[in-house]
């Protein structure tokens, strides 16, 4: 099967230019594309490939019965599996993959920085809380990068198209100019496809070859039932359930008009205390995002939030409608009617295009009225609103915001509807496939990083 261009490749690339980088750890959900990705990246750059999947492999387990340094790691890989061959001078990649399956394994890590002759990336999924417990044991000594589904521009590229069709639309959002009738048709109709299929390689992959959406949404079912496998696997305890009820509950609770998550919605007597660490695992994991409440309209964001006042998005839309009943999911897929669910679906395309470009995701609502804003993204010195729309009808919350002289901070703000780009009465309106670009648009001041660096202790600079 071809490979899919990613985002991820040219992070990989950057990662490796740096001759004092450190073992790389990916972290990202199941079936994103990792090891694929990994696998290219060596081919490209390496004499030798050692990939050891912990899932696959459980025997390499005992590669750290003799010690946690670079030699005798190394010493125990070949002797489980002679045929492995390591080159010093950064010319062999070590892959330790699945290493949720071994969190021991990031104790190494240290002593692989320490000694540099090989490169190491780690890779897991739905790591949870192990990811905790895999930065505390190696920090200091790992890099960490996360990795996540296609967005759209990887879905067009998949598609065949280049960059003219995003440097188009990046244009006519920065000019605030309506885009050509050929372009938003066309764009509208790839963005419809994708938010049905997601954007997991395989799935993406399949479409492609076959033209057709043929076993898109079987797929998408087993990859959620994965999901809830692998939670009873890796999570702990009581958490196993209560991780579930969470999971399960999201697509249930974005069908409602007020889509903030509701805890006591759960289950019988189910308190935010008891299930914090279960929001945690499924943000870690990478299969849910969080929206988070703002207490006031100003800067910071991060800091500024309600802790038990949240949105809950799956990371990927198309097992979000995969995850619908059967009425629903038909709805969209037959009629690519998005607007099931009260406009919950575009909400959740939107949250996802805004986490996959590296921005954290907040909303508001004011205590005192119905007065609530879907999410706010940031330019270098004010906040701005963004209210999505299932159609192009007012957005009455957004305008609002825009003339109350409650909020002096907030001049103009963006409305993602079914249209075209305008702008009119300090609001740029713009079709929702544009999201991916909003980052941008209006430059990086989110302070997200997809690639954070750590200098071992006892560096400077």
């Amino acid at each position: 099967m071809e490979y899919l261009r990613r985002k991820a490749d040219a992070q990989l690339e950057r990662w490796h230019e740096d001759a004092n980088r450190l073992p790389l750890l990916i972290k990202g959900a199941r079936q994103v594309g990792k090891t694929e990705t990994v696998r290219r990246f060596a081919k490209r750059h390496y004499d030798s490939l050692v990939e050891i999947n912990f899932v696959e492999a459980p025997k390499f387990k005992k590669i750290v019965a003799d010690g946690y340094g670079a030699d005798a790691v190394v010493s125990a890989i070949t002797r489980i599996d002679s045929a492995l061959t390591f080159k010093d001078n950064r010319r062999t990649l070590i892959f330790f993959d699945e290493i949720q399956e071994f969190p021991d394994i990031a104790t190494s890590l240290k002593f692989f920085a320490e000694d540099g002759r090989y490169d190491v990336i780690c890779s897991g999924s739905l790591l949870g809380i192990h990811y905790k417990r895999i930065s505390s044991i190696s920090v200091g000594y790992k890099m960490d990068m996360d990795m996540r589904g296609l967005d759209f521009e990887e879905f067009l590229w998949a598609r065949g198209y280049g960059d003219d069709l995003r440097e188009e639309l990046l244009s006519a959002m920065r000019n605030r100019t309506p885009l050509r009738e050929a372009t938003l048709s066309a764009a509208k109709g790839l963005f419809l496809d994708f938010c049905t299929l997601g954007g997991m390689p395989y799935i993406v992959r399949n479409y492609i070859e076959r033209k057709s959406f043929e076993g898109s949404l079987q797929a998408q079912r087993r990859l959620v039932n994965d999901y809830r496998d692998d939670i009873r696997k890796y999570a702990e305890g009581m958490d196993q359930t209560r991780i579930l009820n969470v999971f399960n509950h999201i697509p249930v609770q974005l069908s409602r008009e007020q889509r903030k998550f509701q805890i006591s919605k759960v289950a019988h007597g189910a308190r935010f205390r008891d299930y914090r660490g279960c929001i945690e695992w499924l943000v870690d994991a990478g299969i849910v995002n969080q929206c988070h409440c703002l207490r006031q309209l100003e800067l910071p964001l991060t800091g500024n939030c309600h802790e038990e006042r949240y949105k809950l998005y799956l990371a990927d839309t198309g097992l979000l409608i995969s995850m619908l009943d059967r009425e629903a999911c038909d709805d969209v897929r037959v009629n690519r009617n998005l607007g099931i669910y009260k406009g919950g679906l575009y909400e959740n395309i939107v949250a996802e295009a805004l986490t996959k470009s590296g921005r954290s995701l907040y909303y508001w609502k004011r205590d005192d009225s119905s007065l609530e804003m879907d999410f706010f993204v940031r330019d270098e010195s004010s906040i701005i609103p963004v209210e999505v729309k299932g159609g192009n009808d007012t957005a009455q919350s957004l305008r609002e915001l825009i003339r109350s002289p409650k909020y002096p901070g907030i001049t103009w703000g963006i409305k993602l509807a079914d249209a075209n780009i305008g702008y009119a009465n300090d609001t740029l309106t713009m079709p929702w496939f544009c999201a991916f670009l909003l980052g941008d648009m209006l430059g990086r001041h989110d302070g997200v990083e997809s690639m954070k660096w750590f200098e071992p202790p006892g560096t400077e600079g």
